[in-house]
């Protein structure tokens, strides 16, 4: 086995992985089919495309994801430092620039002289190679067939959905306010008030809108952190209001009290120029986006550069068939990383790129796998997705799946989660020192 590596998917987990390996002198063969053939979600052709939302959550280390984004940073992500690079303001969480940020990443892997890009789709996956399999919750319907037999197993499934985007200019500046909540930031976020007659109509036009059918033999499973707006709404008049509406921890300037229902908007681009509906998943039909969402004080003329989709997300029975390492426990030579190994959201998928880049590195040079354990955010998620389970549901960075700390049980949950944090850094300065940049 030669020290050539093929990776099919050049999406989060496979574009990070590549520059790993690159990074550590191995030729990648780096597969990508868009545009020749795209999905129903993306938008462009560039790597690393962010699909649902311009976040990538906390960034703080009192934060599940924040800490699982400053392992990244300690293990040399090129993603993370990209993200750094073209960060938007949003408050206690990263959001980027979604464009600026993956045309850096395509366009620093375009041109690694380690890394061959092949604007194809991979269909047969070749045994006699290293292989990692980084296609993403929307892998096409012949690769599908070919990971099917491989793991001899059926694809599991959920559905996800993305929110609408609207010019900055086309936003009435004299009915919102600029606030983040609990003033935790400088007023990133835009703020859409309503009071209860108004919320009271847009939830009974919310409700009732005509929306996209999905396939009928098809079960509707929605991932909860994704929950298209309108099904939220379907479980009450007031779910919203405890939802992505709370008003909790904003005060109206105008008024200088809290308003009945918010809607906030978080900048999509590092000119400001445009802005994303905060939790406004949907699978209503355009044209019924068009008009529900107008109804919201201040969009009454947005205009809307992007619609919100949903789209089926598959992923692989990952605690039956992967290792901690992440290859296939039947083919060791066949790697996962991303969403297709069910762990959720954008950072994991580069965490496990970075591992699975790692570990591939390591097999090929006959030095033992890395294998975190779950003292860290990256170890806990690996462990969650390959350690056996009855019912394997996609799950992100939480500390619920952490250790937690040895001895008396600190009450305030800040101060032990930071204690957490401070943990999981020397863990990894003390034991993996020769990986950490």
């Amino acid at each position: 086995m030669n020290k050539e590596v093929i990776i099919i998917g050049a999406g989060l987990a496979g574009s990070e992985a590549a520059y790993q390996l690159a990074e550590r002198g191995i030729k990648v063969k780096l597969y990508e089919m868009r545009p020749k053939l795209s999905t129903e979600a993306h938008k462009t052709q560039n790597f690393a495309e962010l699909v649902c939302s311009n976040s990538l959550g906390g960034d703080h280390l009192g934060n599940a994801s924040g800490l699982m984004k400053e392992e990244l940073r300690m293990f040399g992500s090129l993603l993370m430092k990209v993200a750094d690079e073209f960060r938007v303001p949003a408050g206690q969480a990263l959001a980027v620039d979604r464009t600026l940020f993956s045309e850096k990443i395509t366009n620093i892997l375009k041109n690694h002289p380690n890394i061959e890009f092949i604007n194809d789709e991979l269909t047969e996956i070749p045994m006699d190679k290293i292989v990692l399999i980084a296609s993403g919750p929307l892998t096409s319907q012949a690769l599908s067939e070919n990971i099917k037999k491989l793991t001899k197993d059926e694809y599991l499934y959920f559905y996800d959905a993305a929110a609408p985007i609207v010019t900055f200019e086309s936003i009435d500046k004299e009915k919102v306010y600029f606030q983040s909540r609990y003033d935790k930031g400088d007023g990133e976020y835009i703020n859409c008030p309503m009071n209860e007659e108004e919320y009271n109509k847009f939830y009974e036009n919310l409700i009732n809108a005509e929306r996209i059918p999905l396939k009928k033999f098809e079960e509707e499973k929605l991932f909860e952190a994704c929950m298209p707006v309108e099904r939220i709404a379907s479980r009450g008049i007031k779910t919203l209001l405890f939802g992505p509406l709370k008003p909790k921890g904003l005060t109206n300037p105008r008024t200088n009290s809290r308003d009945y229902a918010v809607v906030q908007l978080r900048q999509d681009d590092k000119e400001g120029k445009m802005y994303n509906l905060v939790g406004f998943q949907t699978n209503l039909k355009w044209g019924e986006q068009k008009r529900v969402f107008s109804m919201i004080p201040g969009l009454e003329n947005a205009d809307f550069v992007r619609y919100g989709v949903m789209h089926r997300n598959t992923f692989i029975n990952s605690p039956k068939v992967l290792t901690t390492s992440l290859n296939l426990k039947e083919y060791p030579n066949i790697f996962f990383a991303g969403q297709i190994t069910g762990s959720e959201g954008y950072v994991c998928a580069m965490a496990t790129g970075l591992m699975a880049g790692i570990n591939i590195f390591n097999k090929l040079n006959d030095k033992e796998p890395l294998v975190l354990e779950d003292i860290s955010s990256i170890g806990a998620i690996i462990k969650y997705i390959t350690e056996e389970k009855k019912d394997f549901q996609p799950m992100g960075p939480n500390f619920g799946m952490i250790r937690d700390l040895e001895g008396k049980r600190i009450r305030d949950k800040k101060e032990r989660y930071n204690k957490i944090s401070e943990r999981t850094i020397n863990y990894l300065k003390e034991n993996f020192s020769e990986y950490i940049k």
